[in-house]
């Protein structure tokens, strides 16, 4: 059995490597792939051994979501699209949130280096536990804000199968530890009147690191985000040019009938304007087919019997008669 599923909270290809290898493991599954792009696994499986919610199972216990794909051919890939849509906007809250807090955060810890003049409140040796407290304060809502790195990267990590978001998780929370760590170390030199000690850990709070790495990365995958979900606008706007129902023969009639309701196997008739519904081979007739949708190619291609066509194209001229090889989200 052949069937599409929706995966969600993968980041990087170690995740979806790490969702395969999983889905693998459940018997009876004889072929799985993973696309990080589109979010989406399709998998072969023999239905008498196991279903689908052994394999949407074995993905949530690699620390994923699953839920079986809409095999509907208008309203699936409207789906993923929206979604991404919805996934650039949080990421550009993110980054904008992010950026507001670590300016601010990197004028104080390294102004310093640029000659810029501090408030006054946070000069001198007896404010430098106020300069401290400020850059954690400063660094919390940034954190806050991308929590989803940690959830994600501490889950997988404790799995045993840490992806990118682990690594940005440890590298971000030791520096805050640290800081945390120097903070205590500047109180203590404080309150025990050690200026050697206030003047070093004043020197060493990281926490314009912890707070860089993770605006920078968020950045980065906002920009992905964006790129992923310009091309899956072309890819529906693609879809959408594919016609809405199809021109079949059946029993020595031709009958129309919803795009969606042809099989594979079945003869479909396009005659000139009309778009290829399916992808298929010619078996009757030729045409000029235009192409451009798919291959970017300005000249039409000449189809005759033997020849293969793809949906979304468009038969400028002549009739045709082809069979259908891949239908619905095959095609």
């Amino acid at each position: 059995m052949h069937q599409k599923y929706s995966v969600a909270g993968m980041s990087c290809s170690a995740c979806s490597a790490r969702v395969e290898k999983s889905v693998k493991k459940v018997e009876g599954v004889s072929f799985v792939n993973v696309n990080l792009l589109s979010n989406t696994m399709t998998v072969d499986y023999d239905h008498t051994i196991t279903n689908y919610d052994q394999i949407i199972s074995s993905v949530v216990q690699a620390g994923y979501g699953a839920s079986v794909f809409d095999q509907g051919v208008q309203s699936a890939p409207k789906g993923p699209f929206n979604q991404l849509q919805d996934e650039v906007r949080q990421m550009k809250n993110r980054v904008l949130i992010s950026f507001a807090f670590l300016v601010p955060l990197m004028y104080i810890s390294m102004g310093h280096m640029l000659q810029l003049r501090l408030p006054d409140f946070l000069l001198g040796m007896s404010n430098a536990i106020t300069l401290a407290l400020v850059q954690f304060l400063l660094t919390l809502p940034i954190v806050y804000v991308n929590r989803n790195y940690y959830e994600a990267g501490f889950k997988t990590l404790f799995r045993g199968a840490p992806n990118m978001d682990s690594l940005i998780a440890i590298g971000s929370s030791a520096a805050l530890i640290y800081g945390l760590f120097a903070v205590f170390q500047i109180g203590y030199g404080l309150g025990h009147d050690i200026p050697g000690m206030v003047e070093t850990y004043t020197m060493d709070m990281y926490f314009e690191s912890a707070a860089m790495i993770l605006t920078l990365i968020t950045l980065g995958k906002y920009l992905e985000t964006r790129s992923k979900g310009k091309t899956s606008e072309a890819i529906s706007r693609l879809i959408d040019l594919a016609p809405k129902t199809a021109t079949v023969w059946r029993n020595g009639a031709e009958i129309e009938i919803p795009v969606e309701e042809v099989t594979v196997g079945e003869i479909l008739i396009v005659r000139p304007g009309q778009s290829i519904p399916v992808d298929g081979m010619v078996i009757e007739g030729n045409a000029s087919i235009d192409q451009s949708a798919l291959t970017g190619e300005s000249i039409p291609v000449e189809k005759t019997a033997g020849d293969q066509v793809k949906a979304a194209t468009i038969n400028q001229s002549g009739f045709l008669k082809f069979q259908a090889q891949q239908v619905g989200n095959d095609t």
